[in-house]
């Protein structure tokens, strides 16, 4: 039998290489859960924007809802905030001098697919189809193409990125939401809702629910409170957005 006599000094560089090996995962991890939680790859959607930023945006989610938004409109116009409004195709192509009244004020108009279905459920056609006929009804009213996608109740899969950005999207989810349409949300419970939530750098969802035009006003009034601009996903994110 062979004896390996291995060297205190030997053992000693070896505790140091790992221990450094230790670090640089730690940090590595560490990294990956800070600083880089608004990096999003080709594969993922965004969720929120620089978490060290003082923007927030606001998104409204329209598949119904019209005697609402009037009422949202009016909040939005008297504190002065621009938002996106992720509409579906169906409801664009039913109500299209509602939607030009909404972009008459200056909000940015995302696609929210054709017919709100489940987009992780259809094939890659349908996935094609729902979007395309939404921007169609969008550019029918508007001129205009939308440059966001937002899939129904933040459902997707990997076909769902893939033909959106084939399609010239940016797939766009939420990291605050109102959760609006539960049974039981006041305007007291939304409220309490967003605010429990980190705001710097996010992207709050909500839907023209009456509960929430009711609630939309504090929200408004304490997120400016922490010196935080409210805008739209293009304001978050940096980017001019298409006129």
């Amino acid at each position: 039998m062979r004896i390996v006599v291995v060297s205190k000094r030997s053992i000693y560089i070896g505790l140091v290489i790992v221990a450094i090996m230790m670090i640089i995962g730690g940090f590595f991890v560490k990294s990956l859960t800070t600083s880089t939680l608004w990096y999003t790859s080709e594969n993922q959607p965004i969720r929120n924007g620089d978490p060290k930023s003082n923007k927030f945006a606001i998104t409204c989610n329209v598949d119904w809802g019209n005697e609402v938004i009037p009422d949202i409109l009016k909040t939005l116009n008297e504190e002065n905030i621009k938002i996106t409004f992720f509409v579906s195709g169906r409801w664009a192509a039913k109500y299209p001098e509602l939607l030009k009244e909404i972009y008459s004020h200056g909000h940015e108009i995302g696609n929210h697919g054709y017919s709100h279905k489940m987009h992780s459920k259809i094939d890659r056609e349908t996935n094609r189809s729902e979007i395309i006929r939404t921007e169609e009804a969008i550019e029918n009213a508007l001129g205009i193409k939308s440059r966001y996608f937002a899939p129904p109740a933040g459902d997707f899969n990997e076909v769902t990125l893939e033909v959106a950005k084939e399609l010239g999207y940016t797939t766009v989810l939420w990291s605050v939401d109102t959760i609006d349409w539960k049974e039981g949300s006041t305007a007291e419970v939304i409220l309490n809702r967003v605010m429990k939530k980190p705001h710097r750098g996010a992207i709050l969802l909500m839907h023209p629910k009456p509960e929430t035009a009711k609630a939309l006003p504090e929200i408004i009034r304490n997120i400016k409170n922490e010196n935080i601009e409210i805008g739209t996903v293009s304001d978050l994110l940096g980017q001019a957005e298409d006129k």
